[in-house]
């Protein structure tokens, strides 16, 4: 099983980030994020999608708390 992220803007368009090749483990994914997630949200993504395969485990927003 291959676990993979998704991305999109603000309007529900894809976004292109840093390329992963999908991960064997959801630990592994969720680690691969925290390192690029600054990045992805630099480039216009408002929301990742955690999938496994085909299945959609959750989808978490990018955006940065306003101080």
């Amino acid at each position: 099983m291959t676990w993979t992220w998704h991305f999109e803007d603000a309007e529900g368009n894809p976004v292109v980030g840093p390329e992963s090749d999908g991960h064997g483990n959801q630990g592994d994914a969720e680690s691969w994020l925290g390192e690029v997630w600054r990045e992805l949200a630099e480039a216009g993504a408002v929301t990742a999608t955690l999938k496994e395969d085909d299945r959609t485990e959750y989808q978490m927003s990018l955006a940065s708390p306003e101080s």
